[in-house]
């Protein structure tokens, strides 16, 4: 159907809650939403079960691996496609594909396959190299012996063009100066994380044009009376954004709440791992076994290796442990990485001439049952 409408109870723009409306959709472009009952008898129509909601598509900026297939193992086209396959089940439209600390020769790897698959993949929108460019004093569950210190030719694979988005997340206390200000001017995204930089340092950084904060308050140092640190600079910086993972484990749901309060730009990441949208109970990251138990991927000494987390449970989690209002809950998984990541213009909003990246879901629990990427359905089993 090249012109078609998709009508639901409640439609969320974005912005706004429209009540018993329609998304009129033609080809892979929103053309308009308006009332149900005012869409012309001769076009199709598909009507939404009872309380299902339609709302834009989630957008997730930091995916390490999803369908039992992590990033870094399989950077490679087909298992970019498995990956996207396995967070669209969650309401996941859109997506960087996020490689973490790894070698040279990898993060080319990484690369190019991501520049293949956002030729053909519209769920694809570029990439995240979270590392390896950190702090060896705050590396989580990154290898300590692949972290380093950026060089020239690293700024140069950085800012080559590319076809999408490219996000660096680093330490900026690790980094020679002018390095944040060189990859900001041309474009690229840089966030500061696994870092142990002071309060001042991140004050520099974001002066420089850091624009965000990976996993806020993870793998970073935590604020005191007299050491605020970089999370403290986040919470009052108006202009940066800030990943926060959701899941009631990474970070205690009052700091969560706390992090909704400040004057920065909240949004959801999930940091998820292979088994995402997949059937093991465990992978394997730099040789060593990491267990998914009671909903977290640990390692032998129990340190966290990302999260068993989708976006669709992100957003339930905002309802339930931060008492978020659901339009409220879906606009940090959409419109706000949009914004992030520069593509507001086109994603994370049911408005004319937009992407028709959709999701519907059921409101109570948070349940997705159906996609639209591009303007392509993909059904979900309920």
């Amino acid at each position: 159907m090249t012109l078609h409408a998709v009508a639901a109870d409640t439609v969320f723009d974005g912005d706004t809650v429209h009540r018993d409306a329609a998304v009129i959709i033609e080809a892979d472009c929103i053309r308009r939403l308006m009332p149900a009952g005012e869409v012309p008898a001769s076009l199709p129509m598909k009507r939404m079960p009872e309380e299902v909601w339609l709302a834009p598509g989630f957008i997730d900026v930091q995916v390490n691996g999803g369908a039992d297939v992590l990033f870094n193992d399989a950077p490679t086209s087909e298992g970019i496609g498995a990956i996207v396959a396995a967070h669209r089940r969650f309401g996941t439209t859109a997506l960087l594909p996020t490689l973490i600390t790894d070698t040279a020769d990898k993060m080319q790897a990484a690369r190019n396959a991501v520049d293949t698959a956002i030729l053909r993949e519209p769920g694809v929108l570029g990439i995240h190299f979270e590392g390896p460019f950190l702090s060896p004093d705050r590396p989580g569950v990154h290898d300590p012996a692949l972290i380093r210190t950026p060089d020239d030719a690293d700024r140069k694979f950085l800012i080559r063009p590319a076809p999408g988005i490219t996000v660096v997340t680093l330490a900026p206390e690790r980094v020679p100066a002018g390095f944040v200000a060189g990859l900001a001017k041309a474009g690229v995204r840089v966030c500061l994380g696994h870092s142990a930089a002071s309060y001042d340092e991140t004050r520099t950084a974001l002066a420089e044009g850091l624009a965000g904060f990976t996993h806020l308050f993870n793998a970073m140092p935590p604020m005191l009376a007299r050491a605020p640190g970089p999370a403290a600079a986040a919470l009052e910086m108006a202009g940066a954004w800030y990943g926060l993972i959701v899941d009631g484990v990474h970070v205690a749901p009052a700091m969560l709440r706390l992090a909704l309060r400040g004057a920065g730009r909240p949004m959801l990441v999930t940091d998820a791992m292979p088994p995402v949208g997949g059937s093991g109970q465990g992978f394997r990251l730099y040789g060593e076994e990491i267990v998914v138990s009671e909903g977290q991927c640990v390692r032998a000494d129990g340190t966290l290796a990302g999260s068993a987390l989708d976006m669709a449970s992100a957003v339930r989690n905002c309802v339930r442990l931060l008492g978020l209002g659901l339009p409220d809950a879906l606009r940090l998984a959409s419109t706000e990485p949009a914004a992030f990541l520069g593509v507001d213009g086109r994603l994370g909003r049911l408005r004319s001439g937009y992407r028709a990246d959709l999701v519907a879901l059921k409101p109570e629990p948070v349940r997705v049952i159906g996609t639209w990427v591009a303007g392509r359905e993909y059904e979900v089993a309920d």
